[in-house]
């Protein structure tokens, strides 16, 4: 899972910032970017993909990842600015802010992104399913990951009767059923079909 980041060393290049998003798909919520800078042949053998972790286990690993790592940064881009911007232009500003957030703690020289191609002045490899084969995009998805659901667990409790604590603002069936019956907030994304629907609806 180190391959990129090996090869990089080989040259002498050492700090290896990794950057993922979360949160492209759902209909609720913000999308969140992570970057993290971690030591040089840095190992966890549990970390891998954050999708296909228990909710637990990311926890368990977010805390490990920030306590080892040279420098991270996260940052949320609300849904107002999904809808102004569209969803992919709003995930690319996510990451290319997280990256200079943690430029500002530490003097990059590489970036591994999840591919994605960043407008940022840095030297950057996008990699095709980043977050399997490289451990420093693998541990920006696990903190994002982590602090989106957090925020969504958050909202759950100013929203109940939506359950985004469940389904996390994803589109699920029970969360397109809940839409319907109570409407449409803030928080959910109005340019997104289903969201959309509702409101040409009422």
């Amino acid at each position: 899972m180190n391959q990129y980041e090996k090869a990089l060393n080989k040259k002498k290049i050492n700090i290896i910032a990794g950057v993922d998003e979360v949160g492209r798909g759902p209909l609720a919520g913000p999308v969140v970017a992570a970057c993290v800078v971690l030591p040089v042949d840095y190992h966890l053998v549990a970390l891998k993909d954050s999708k296909q972790l228990s909710a637990k286990k990311r926890e368990q690993l977010a805390s490990i990842i920030k306590e080892n790592a040279l420098a991270y940064g996260i940052v949320a881009i609300s849904e107002k600015e999904i809808d102004q911007l569209n969803i992919y232009q709003a995930s690319k500003k996510a990451m290319e802010k997280a990256v200079m957030n943690v430029a500002k703690k530490i003097n990059i020289e590489h970036v591994l992104v999840d591919a994605m191609s960043l407008d940022i002045n840095f030297a950057t490899t996008a990699i095709v399913k980043g977050d399997q084969k490289s451990i420093s995009i693998a541990a920006a998805s696990v903190i994002a990951k982590v602090y989106r659901d957090q925020l969504m667990v958050a909202l759950d409790q100013k929203f109940p009767q939506y359950e985004f604590k469940k389904h996390k603002g994803y589109a699920t069936r029970r969360h397109l059923e809940l839409i319907k019956e109570h409407g449409v907030i803030v928080h959910h994304r109005r340019s997104f079909k289903p969201v959309k629907e509702v409101l040409n609806e009422s």
